[in-house]
Parts: C-alpha cells; structure tokens; sequence
C-alpha cells in the first residue's frame, strides 16, 4: 500500500517515531489550518480550524504498508491516548468515508487523484482554556501568548516562526506586525533541540525538506 501523512504543523520538522519515507511535497489537499489548539507547552498549535482560510498543506509517503501501523505510528507521536481514535483521522482507498471525518471527504478525492491507497492525520479539535472545540479570537490568543512564562513565550515563538508560511491567518498577520514574530528558518532546529531525540522502540526517520528550507 502506498500510504501517506498529511503535515501543516510540526509533523514536518520532527516526525519522531513516523516513519516519513521521503521530502515532504506541497501539493497536498486544500484544509482550512489555524493556530487554534492550546497545548500542554502553552503554544497555540496548528489544526484543523473550521474558521480558518483554506490552505494547501503538505503530505508525505509513509514508510510502512499498514494503514493500522500508521494510525498507531502517529497516534504515538502526537501522544494521543488510545482512548481517542477519532482524534486521528484516516481515509483507505475503497472504503467509505467515516460521516463524522471532518474533510474526509475532500481528503480522498486528492487521495485517489494521487494514487494513495490511504492518508493518515491529525484530527484533533481546536482547545482553548481548556474547552475542546474552543477557537481563540485573535485578541484572546494574543492575551493568551502574552501572559506565558518566558520560556514558555519563547516555545510558543519558536512554533509559530517554524510553522511554514503557507498558515496565512488573521492571528498569524497579528502575532506577525505585533509580536514581530516572523517565519524563520532556524527556528525549526532550535525547537528539535529544545524539544530533545524521539522516545526509541519505534522506527522513526527525520524528515527532510527539500533544500533545507522553511516550507512556504
């Protein structure tokens, strides 16, 4: 099977235990992205944001021909509890798409058009304050940002300098003429070695970006 991995976020700059198997392109399907999930480090991540504009993200082949493998592959990565398999979406070539996918969808018609047998993602739901499926404004993310600790600030900052341009968003244009936090390059390997090496006992592959430049 010929498997693959949608990326916007950090998936792209340390996949951990995912097992990327090549560069990852930029001709993925077409999904609305924002900074709309507080994490456990105080940034706002990246995620499937209903409010959001519609960006073109990136994708990547999988080195393994298991879509279950894959599924728990990402699952680990993104530290979900097992407990949740919603908040990993997946789509597989001749089978129906799971109502309840947001974007399910519009994901496998690009699937099919590529010549996937199956994509996994991330499908978790935006947070804030603790609320699943809260979507901050721009002034409450701002405020939010703001308020961190330092080294708290700086991750966050880091984050949003590292996530590739292609997140165009009101909060981004914010955080951008506010903040002053501009995309940048150096800031993806500043994360890696804040963030330390993936756990072992899984295959795992850093993923490369062709040129070694921040996606745009």
């Amino acid at each position: 099977m010929r498997i693959a991995c949608l990326g916007w976020g950090s998936l792209i700059w340390k996949p951990g235990v995912l097992p990327v198997a090549a560069h990852w392109r930029r001709d993925g399907p077409d999904l609305p992205i924002d900074f709309a999930r507080e994490s456990d480090g105080g940034e706002l991540a990246t995620v499937i944001c209903s409010t959001a504009p519609v960006s073109r993200v990136m994708w990547s082949l999988l080195r393994t021909d298991s879509m279950a493998c894959a599924r728990e592959l990402l699952r680990q990565r993104e530290k979900i509890p097992s407990s949740q398999p919603r908040s990993i979406g997946s789509v597989v070539r001749g089978v129906a798409v799971d109502p309840r996918l947001a974007y399910g969808e519009s994901i496998a018609r690009w699937a099919r058009a590529q010549g996937l047998d199956g994509v996994v993602w991330t499908a978790l739901p935006p947070r804030f304050a603790g609320e699943n499926g809260r979507i901050p404004g721009v002034a409450q993310a701002l405020q939010h940002l703001q308020a961190l600790s330092e080294d708290r600030r700086r991750h966050a900052e880091l984050y949003v300098r590292a996530t590739p341009r292609f997140v165009a968003t009101a909060l981004r244009e914010a955080l951008e003429q506010q903040l002053g936090w501009l995309p940048d390059a150096s800031a993806a390997p500043l994360l890696r070695a804040r963030q330390g090496a993936p756990r072992p006992g899984c295959s795992r592959r850093r993923s490369p970006v062709a040129g070694g430049r921040l996606p745009r």
